[in-house]
């Protein structure tokens, strides 16, 4: 029988609500019985049909199709050389995936074992000996299940280094969670010289993802004949009956009612994350980590030797007497800020943008200069990790009281960050101090001009993994560009982790340059400190 179809570019999708649903899926026939035709629904069969040297399959969560491979791959195995069998080998992101196929397999086994009384194993686990191109060896946890065929099934609970020496059918799930995607993809590849077979199942984890790109190459024909792409999307599992298979492995009724109920729950989970829903649920890939502004016009905007100063402290910090605190952030300032301020252009007027954090996430300070042609300019970022608001308002003065031509500044107003936002516009006029209340609203007026920096060729910024993580961060909340990306790892230091905190401080400083016009502030003097001589234990 022929393979089905490739099925069209995500380019042509949409989310089809309930209601525009056919008839024959809203509706549950009387008397169904969601397991009359097989344990596996239609989606699955068509799957397991293929038969290409290289199978791709982008699929919604929910879908099953990693538990239709699981029964394939027992059958693989169990039969003999002469009839297609092979050793098989899963690749999961996550030792708890392997652990999942395994017994799945295991299941499918004694139920085939009972019917044909062949000789099935117990699940084993014994240590994989994985060597990478260097010649380095590890032993990393495996579960086996031997056959009388004299092949296996063999769940890696980790990413092998050395995919090619890998003979027989391998199955990487969740390709595109992988550490090294790219990797991962590239080795496998090379089974195919002996003869070997590539099973790559996958959620979708952005456009910029070599998963999605290779779904891309396959369908533009860049493997011939030997490779063939097949999505399928939870309403595909719902218009197959995954709705009443659900109610048939729980024990109950399966109505029409329940079922719009059921499907409505599940979608209406993603609450905002529309974009989310629709690369988990229908296989349409995000642009991904940049979805409003790519990465290429980041590294536009970027210039190297800008200086990021990082202010990061211990848990214990607070425990110091007020004395030493602003002893030491007075010190820091004196041998990291101070130099940086010097170095400003006098004849530009600058603003400044701060996101306030106090405990999880960074507290940036982003200064922004602005030219006669209206160019946005910042010459140096401030983060602050795990600093009390006190010394927050040390270095926020300071910055402000040294910025040339200083016109005023946007600050975050939010939560903890209203009473610093307050004693700002107190020390330098309510003029000239914008105290913001973020919201969805705000977020609706103001990122689309910041993202336009970007996609203009406006706004320069820093050399900095950390800010282009941050800017890549904000993406589209049903048409609004938002920062709601889940904290990443701060790629300076793996304990900390970010939540797009300099792209807050970005939009809210292009937002002062946009609502601040009064003249420039006069630099008021600051009380010298003899610092160097009471900072003992944090130099």
């Amino acid at each position: 029988m022929s393979a089905p179809a490739v099925k069209p570019s995500s380019s042509t999708l949409r989310v089809v609500e309930w209601d525009e649903l056919p008839d024959s899926v809203r509706q549950i026939p009387e008397g169904y019985n969601p397991i009359a035709e097989g344990i596996l629904m239609a989606h699955q069969v068509d799957w397991l049909r293929i038969q290409a040297q290289i199978k791709l399959c982008e699929k919604g969560r929910r879908t099953g199709i990693t538990f239709a491979e699981a029964l394939d791959s027992v059958i693989t195995a169990a039969s003999r050389k002469s009839a297609g069998g092979m050793d098989i080998f899963y690749v999961g992101d996550t030792k708890e995936k392997g652990l999942e196929f395994i017994g799945y397999c295991a299941k499918f086994s004694r139920v085939i074992a009972e019917a044909q009384a062949s000789g099935v194993s117990q699940i084993e686990e014994f240590l994989f000996e994985d060597q990478d191109e260097s010649g380095n060896t590890r032993q990393i946890n495996a579960y086996r299940i031997r056959y009388a065929s004299g092949f296996k099934i063999v769940a890696l609970s980790s990413n092998p280094a050395n995919l090619r020496g890998l003979q027989g059918k391998v199955i990487i799930d969740e390709a595109a969670f992988h550490r090294d995607v790219s990797a991962v993809l590239d080795a496998a590849t090379a089974l195919l010289i002996w003869g070997g077979r590539i099973v790559i199942i996958s959620t979708h984890n952005g456009k910029s993802n070599a998963f999605n790109q290779m779904v891309n190459d396959i369908r533009d024909q860049r493997y011939g004949d030997a490779a063939q792409v097949y999505r399928a999307t939870f309403d595909d599992a719902v218009a197959n009956g995954l709705f009443e298979r659900v109610c048939f492995m729980k024990g109950e009724p399966a109505t029409p009612e329940g079922k719009e109920a059921w499907y409505k729950k599940i979608r209406n989970a993603y609450g905002p994350r529309k974009a989310q829903m629709r690369e988990e649920l229908d296989a349409v890939p995000r642009d991904g980590n940049g979805v409003c502004i790519p990465g290429v016009w980041i590294e536009d905007a970027m210039r190297p030797g800008r200086p990021v100063l990082r202010l990061a402290l211990p848990d214990d910090f607070t425990q110091q007497p007020v004395y030493r605190r602003d002893a030491y952030v007075e010190e820091w300032i004196e041998r990291n800020l101070a130099p940086v301020v010097a170095q400003l252009n006098p004849d530009l007027r600058h603003f400044l943008g701060m996101d306030y954090a106090r405990h999880r996430d960074f507290s940036i300070a982003c200064p922004m200069s602005v030219d006669q042609a209206r160019h946005r300019d910042v010459p140096f970022v401030i983060e602050m990790h795990r600093v009390p608001a006190r010394q927050q308002k040390l270095v926020l003065f300071y910055t402000l009281r040294g910025l040339p031509r200083f016109i005023g500044a946007a600050l975050d107003a939010s939560g903890n960050g209203e009473t610093l936002a307050e004693e700002t516009a107190d020390e330098f006029g309510h003029n000239r101090i914008q105290q913001v209340k973020l919201s969805r609203a705000w977020y609706g007026a103001w990122m689309p001009k910041f993202v336009g920096l970007f996609e203009d060729s406006t706004i320069t910024i820093p050399q900095d993994d950390n800010l282009q993580q941050d800017v890549r961060g904000i993406e589209l909340v049903d048409g609004i560009p938002m920062i709601v990306k889940a904290r990443s790892q701060d790629l300076k230091d793996p304990d900390l982790y970010r939540h797009g905190d300099f792209a807050g401080a970005g939009v809210l400083a292009h937002f002062a340059t946009l609502e601040v016009a009064s003249g420039p502030v006069s630099a008021k003097s600051r009380r010298p400190r003899a610092a160097s001589r009471i900072i003992q234990g944090y130099a």
